[in-house]
């Protein structure tokens, strides 16, 4: 049985009536308005959402999907000196799972893209794969080749990816284990795997057994190799969702290791998993959590490549709804995003927090929706610019906004 369950603080502002939701205008404005906000006009058209973004070597890039009727279609861009590319159309279906929270990754490893789209293996809701795509410049290396190889129909989603050596490295949930007779016996794993410049799979291998069904997982590259962060699924009875990291060390996959107890219990999945950024034996971990009823917003630093982590700061204002980002500063600081409620509203907060433990005084970066539709937005920095997308719900349209401010 799949768990898609919601905190009680989601469902209430996402069953709001369509009054108690700023119109477009309005939320433009209000950004527009901010001394320190500068829009960006992006190439996304029609009913686009999901967006993705990446910064490597002083550029933006950014993948996004647009609805078509029943066609779902995956676009690419990058971005510099304020100017776009010319959108490239990686690909396109019309049985892909589209879903909110479970929306394709991105990874750029010099002039190669990496992509991922989910697309449906058999007649189950949630049955369907991972396929990849790779690109470089305008080419199309190889497409829609399975990350996930066995071949069983059921979940496989939520993958993050960062640039590795030669290739890629990316992690997923993976679902082979939930198709038991047994339901006791179900179990969503995580694993992780090489992707190669050439669109070879290797070193595919299982990480951590059980984990929580459908939050999304968050990869970064360390000094020592590769660490995973995901929400946890304890073995025993009390279903405690805790964040967990396992990292790469010694030429294999480490033991699963909590980043902090919050000791959450909750019979189900809450859809909002952690954000992880890496700068050399630095890693900063965000995540949600409603342990002891308190909904609220966390970040956590380590300073040997995830081995030990600070004393956790809390940053939201109370009744955070989650959905997490976060990206690391030249200085060794972290900004931090998150949804949390304001008055009828939804806000996009951020804020700047550093590795002693104080933070700045956090901004509101726009109003939006908790709807699930809204999904999860995103942060990226560049030198001391900050860029930052989200989608723009208009009825049963859907558009992507994006802004950018200096530090």
């Amino acid at each position: 049985m799949r768990y898609f369950i919601l905190l009680l603080i989601c469902v209430s502002f996402s069953c709001k009536q369509k009054e108690d939701t700023p119109q477009v205008e309005e939320k433009v404005q209000e950004v527009v308005s901010g001394s320190l906000f500068k829009t960006i006009e992006n190439p996304s058209t029609g009913k686009a959402h999901l967006p993705r973004l990446v910064a490597q070597n002083g550029t933006l890039h950014m993948s996004w999907v647009e609805e078509e009727d029943s066609l779902a279609i995956l676009k690419y861009a990058s971005y510099n000196d304020a100017k776009w590319t010319t959108p490239k159309t990686i690909t396109s279906g019309s049985d892909w799972f589209v879903n909110w929270a479970d929306f394709p990754a991105l990874a750029v490893n010099g002039e190669t893209i990496l992509t991922n789209i989910l697309q449906k293996s058999a007649q189950g809701t949630y049955d369907y794969d991972v396929k990849l795509n790779l690109l470089s410049g305008n080419e199309i290396i190889k497409s829609n080749f399975l990350l996930n190889t066995d071949g069983i129909p059921a979940e496989h989603g939520f993958v993050s990816m960062q640039p590795y050596d030669d290739g890629f490295y990316a992690t997923w949930l993976d679902g082979r284990h939930t198709k038991n007779e047994n339901e006791e016996l179900n179990q969503m794993s995580l694993r992780a795997a090489i992707v190669g410049l050439d669109g070879t799979i290797r070193e595919d291998a299982e990480i951590d057994a059980r984990v929580c069904d459908c939050c999304n997982t968050a990869i970064g590259i360390t000094y020592n190799g590769p660490v995973v962060v995901y929400r946890d699924r304890s073995e025993d009875t009390e279903e405690i969702r805790d964040t967990y990291i396992v990292r790469w060390e010694d030429g294999a996959w480490g033991l699963p290791t909590a980043v902090y107890h919050d000791q959450w219990k909750l019979n189900g999945c809450p859809v909002n998993g952690p954000a992880l950024d890496t700068k050399e034996e630095n890693v900063v971990i965000t995540w949600f959590t409603a342990s002891n009823d308190t909904p609220r917003v966390l970040v956590t630093f380590s300073k040997d490549n995830g081995v030990t982590f600070g004393d956790p700061v809390r940053v939201d204002a109370g009744m955070a709804i989650g959905r997490v980002d976060t990206s690391f500063l030249n200085d060794g600081s972290a900004l931090v995003s998150w949804l949390e409620p304001k008055e009828k509203a939804v806000v996009l907060q951020m804020v700047r927090v550093y590795q002693d433990g104080h933070k700045d005084a956090p901004m509101t970066i726009t109003t939006t929706s908790a709807q699930r539709a809204s999904g999860f937005p995103q942060m990226e920095t560049i030198d001391d610019t900050v860029y930052v997308a989200w989608t723009d719900l208009q009825g049963d349209a859907s558009q992507i906004e994006m802004v950018s401010f200096k530090l």
